[in-house]
């Protein structure tokens, strides 16, 4: 199955409230993270390290500022995450999930985000059984958030359904799969590479179960979508 799980850049603002001032390391802090930002979304990240280490330095001078730390923690892990490096990751987002919870409460979309980084990691390393209750979390969070027609939904129910699979538990998986892939097919543009992404987890679970023409069905729809022009 192609694993479709992915991990977030957290983009919530540092500051606590919109009336709140703006803290002494705000402007510092905040073109650091803006570079980042960018350099993520370029996926150039290892050219993204050094901002984002100068940006966690910055925040842990100012450690009342749970946010920005939380965020910086977080964003950190990711690069090095995407960079395959497991083992810097994993403390940083361990650090930056209690971060995330005292700035924002334990419900906020952030902090499921954080959770979803870190499950995502330890999944990708097959410890199936530290995942779940991750990812089950991060739903309950963005399903209360968002409601239950919400990409990010799709994503922990994809992420979760992913899980289900990869441990011989495709009963579970397909519910959650098909799920996801009807709230991307009406909440993402027409040939959105989510879309695509869910196809093909359904195809791959249907051909380990034996339906070999529905996951050929779905094998060309996902690669329509894929084909240049589309």
């Amino acid at each position: 199955m192609r694993q479709s799980f992915s991990a977030c850049l957290l983009l919530w603002c540092a500051c606590s409230s919109a009336a709140a001032p703006e803290p002494p390391h705000a402007p510092a802090w905040q073109r650091l993270d803006r570079q980042v930002t960018e350099l993520y979304s370029q996926q150039q990240y290892r050219r993204a390290v050094p901002p984002a280490r100068q940006a966690l330095r910055q925040a842990q001078r100012h450690p009342a500022d749970h946010a920005a730390l939380a965020r910086s923690l977080n964003n950190l892990g990711l690069l090095y995450k995407l960079q395959g490096q497991p083992a810097k990751a994993e403390p940083l987002f361990r650090r930056a999930l209690p971060l995330a919870e005292r700035a924002f409460g334990s419900d906020h979309p952030a902090v499921a985000a954080c959770l979803n980084n870190l499950a995502t990691l330890i999944h990708a390393q097959g410890r199936h059984a530290e995942a779940e209750p991750l990812y089950l979390l991060a739903l309950a969070i963005r399903e209360q958030a968002f409601g239950p027609h919400h990409p990010d939904v799709a994503l922990s129910l994809s992420n979760l359904g992913v899980l289900y699979f990869a441990i011989g538990q495709p009963q579970r998986a397909e519910p959650l799969l098909l799920r996801a892939l009807a709230i991307r097919q009406q909440a993402l543009p027409a040939g959105h590479p989510d879309i695509a992404a869910s196809l093909l987890n359904l195809a791959a679970l249907y051909r380990a179960t034996g339906r070999d023409p529905a996951a050929q069905e779905l094998e060309q729809k996902a690669n329509a979508l894929r084909a240049p022009g589309f």
